[in-house]
C-alpha cells in the first residue's frame, strides 16, 4: 500500500475477473512482490500481480491466480464515481507502518491479517453487491 500511494494503505475493490476489459495491454506492467517477514523466514515470491501503468507508473488492478475468479482495481485507478459504503474493512493491520493510525468508523471492521468473511459475502451483506 504505502509504496503505492504514499498514503500508507491502499483501497482495492473487489470485482469479478470476467469483467475486466483492457485496452491499452502494451502499457501494462507487472510487479509480484517478494515476501519475508515472520511467517516467511525465507524470501517468497507473491503470487499476487500488481498491474501498473508502465507510462505513469499508476497502480491499476491486483490479480492473483490463487483466486482466478477475482480482480481488485485500486479504487485512485476508477474514473467514475463509486458508492460510498456503509462501512469498511481495515485489514492487514499487522503489517502496517508504525506512523499509520487507520480512521476506524463508528461501523468498521479492523483485522491484523484477513476477515472470515469474504470480500463477495461482505458485498452482499452490506448491499453493495452489483450483478
Amino acid at each position: 500500500g504505502k509504496q503505492q500511494c504514499g498514503g500508507g494503505f491502499a483501497i482495492n475493490l473487489g470485482a469479478d475477473n470476467e469483467t475486466l476489459n483492457i485496452r491499452g495491454k502494451r502499457s501494462l506492467g507487472v510487479f509480484r512482490a517478494e515476501i519475508e517477514d515472520d511467517e516467511h523466514p525465507h524470501c517468497e515470491i507473491s503470487t499476487g500481480e500488481r498491474n501498473f501503468c508502465k507510462k505513469c507508473g499508476s497502480a491499476l488492478w491486483l490479480y492473483d491466480p490463487t483466486w482466478p475468479e477475482l480482480v481488485h482495481p485500486f479504487a485512485s485507478a476508477i474514473d467514475s464515481d463509486l458508492p460510498i459504503p456503509p462501512s469498511k474493512v481495515h485489514l492487514m493491520l499487522k503489517y502496517k507502518a508504525n506512523w499509520v493510525e487507520p480512521v476506524v468508523g463508528k461501523h468498521d471492521k479492523v483485522f491484523d491479517i484477513y476477515p472470515e468473511e469474504s470480500i463477495v459475502d461482505w458485498h452482499k451483506r452490506t448491499g453493495m453487491w452489483v450483478e
